[in-house]
């Protein structure tokens, strides 16, 4: 009775739980694309969806990608065959022990004919059940410790997830090597079920069970003699056979069984297999009751995921899906890791010192984020750093087991983080590409901006102005010339004498009838003013953050002046001062 009222507060607790998650996805979201809708809007619009789906042509697309990358999770095993061997192990190891085993009573017991846990197959289905989620755990301990793949982060809710399924999976081999070997569970299942009253039956079957079964008795010793073990084996096919399979087929707990026989032995009055029974009920329902609300909530999420993302576009899905299918995706994450190894600029870790330049920790900010969890400017800051340092390569997307269509959704925060205000210097960077490419799918003045501010930023932080008396010698800046002829691509600054071909050759320049009062320099007057060493007045010139990059400067340049390559080093020298400045604020 009390088994199954904690059985029946532990799934009310995860039901609890799950619709609590999916509760999230339709009321958060990442993006300003859904803001109008409601809950109840996006739901609707999600089972429209749905429905729109499975009668239809698409329903072969789901057919296929539940078989292949669900069933046989090809996608695990195309990123690492050694990772879709520890996946396989655990999770068909794990769901054939919570069918048959956990779920006892309401699957195993009112579907299998003639079910009994210690009989031939279920006894040994469920010993090589176990095996494999120890063998999958096993290997998932070695990769995370011991091969440790590049830039892998472990976080204590990876731990936590491999400490709960060892636990689960550990007390319940303890649980039945004590109950193989106990003399007191051998007494309780000989009062139940034969019930023998004479006391040399007794240990006649005690005797055989001691023998062929491996109970540990306090009373027996053996050798038994032959016409003993005779009576036991025939009193056993009488009273125990029909529900008693050879204790060996249960290979796991038959030699833990063994290997505890000498502290069963040892204390014979303790009952251990109560004690573990215990053990092994607290871990498991404390499990279940925390998968939604862990990282292994993904064993559910990541199905649903693969097969949103197989059949919706974000061209023609409902902006209201497409919200939902994002927050949803954040939960799918395994944090696996795999494209944190695939990242192609993870490599920058090493100079920058930010978590969020990995993908599968960004994930893990964005869920904050979501949730309104990440409050402080610095933790924005960062994570706007990390989403606007990623190359695009589309890389993490490809490899990823759980189908996160993982480029979207940097696409879809960074914008988001941009419109919280805070300037992000790498703007001016070629890791705009993809952000000019998508420039469409923003109104004006979402994506004209965050360009805006950073520029106003970068204005205010050089103040001297060309046409005020302020060009002393004391406000030159040494430095800016050493560094310039540190540089292979910037040092030819110093051959320029001024000639203006440059200046007129740039196409900037031709795109206003004032170009040297809307931009406050042009380039010549940018190489004549490197030469005096004046700082502030270039860096803070309109023209440097107005070139286009064409090289059309560079290329009429007739002493061979890298104009453009200069104005690339000029741009990195001043992002440095500006975030020097800001994070010292």
């Amino acid at each position: 009775m009390v088994f199954y009222l904690i059985f029946y507060i532990t799934a009310v607790i995860f039901l609890l739980g799950v619709c609590h998650r999916i509760r999230l996805w339709f009321c958060l979201k990442l993006g300003d694309d859904a803001e109008t809708d409601t809950p109840l809007q996006k739901l609707s619009s999600v089972i429209k969806g749905i429905f729109q789906v499975v009668f239809s042509q698409k329903i072969l697309i789901l057919l296929k990608v539940f078989i292949l990358d669900i069933v046989f999770q090809l996608r695990t095993l195309k990123e690492s065959p050694y990772r879709w061997v520890m996946h396989i192990l655990i999770y068909y190891g794990f769901m054939l022990l919570l069918l048959m085993h956990g779920l006892e009573p309401f699957i195993a017991e009112a579907y299998l004919p003639d079910y009994y846990s210690t009989l031939n197959p279920y006894l040994f289905l469920r010993n090589f059940a176990g095996f494999m989620v120890i063998a999958g755990v096993l290997m998932a301990v070695v990769r995370r410790f011991s091969m440790r793949p590049a830039r892998l982060k472990t976080g204590g809710m990876d731990l936590f997830a491999i400490a709960t399924v060892g636990a689960i999976i550990l007390s319940g081999i303890l649980l039945e090597g004590f109950k193989i070997s106990s003399y007191k569970d051998f007494e309780r299942m000989e009062l139940e079920y034969a019930s023998l009253e004479d006391e040399e039956e007794v240990n006649a079957l005690a005797s055989y069970w001691v023998h062929y079964f491996g109970v540990v008795s306090p009373n027996l010793n053996q050798p038994f003699p032959e016409e003993i073990l005779s009576q036991g084996e025939a009193i056993h096919e009488e009273n125990c056979m029909a529900c008693h399979s050879s204790p060996q087929w249960a290979f796991t707990g038959y030699v833990t069984a063994k290997m505890v026989a000498p502290v069963v032995s040892g204390f014979s009055e303790t009952d251990f297999a109560s004690i573990f029974w215990y053990i092994h009920f607290i871990a498991c329902f404390v499990g279940l009751a925390y998968i939604p609300f862990s990282k292994m909530f993904h064993i559910f999420v990541s199905p649903v995921c693969l097969l949103a993302n197989a059949v919706m576009d974000p061209k023609t899905s409902r902006l209201q899906n497409f919200a939902v299918k994002q927050m949803m995706e954040l939960d799918a994450c395994t944090h696996c890791g795999a494209c944190t190894t695939r990242c192609s600029v993870g490599i920058v870790m090493e100079e920058i010192p930010n978590i969020n330049i990995l993908p599968s920790e960004k994930i893990l900010a964005l869920k904050k984020l979501a949730v309104n969890k990440c409050p402080e400017e610095k933790d924005l800051c960062m994570l706007q750093e990390g989403i606007y340092l990623c190359t695009n390569c589309h890389r993490c997307t490809d490899v990823c087991p759980a189908g996160i269509n993982l480029q979207q959704l940097w696409h879809t925060a960074r914008e988001l983080l941009l419109r919280q205000e805070h300037p992000e210097l790498l703007i001016f960077s070629p890791l705009s590409i993809c952000r000019g490419l998508l420039s469409d799918e923003l109104k004006a003045e979402q994506y004209l901006g965050p360009i805006k501010r950073v520029k106003e930023l970068i204005k205010t932080s050089y103040q001297i102005d060309i046409h005020d008396k302020t060009l002393r010698p004391d406000l030159t800046d040494p430095d800016l010339h050493f560094r310039l002829t540190m540089s292979n691509q910037s040092r030819s600054f110093s051959c320029c004498y001024g000639c203006m071909t440059c200046t007129d050759a740039c196409p900037v320049m031709h795109n206003y009838e004032h170009p040297q009062k809307k931009l406050g320099l042009v380039p010549h007057q940018i190489m004549q003013f490197l030469h005096l060493g004046y700082t502030d007045i270039v860096l803070g010139s309109e023209m440097l953050w107005a070139c286009l990059g064409c090289y059309q400067c560079q290329d009429h340049c007739p002493q061979g002046v890298h104009i453009t390559d200069v104005f690339y080093e000029l741009k990195n020298i001043a992002i440095k001062k500006v975030k020097d400045k800001t994070t010292k604020l």
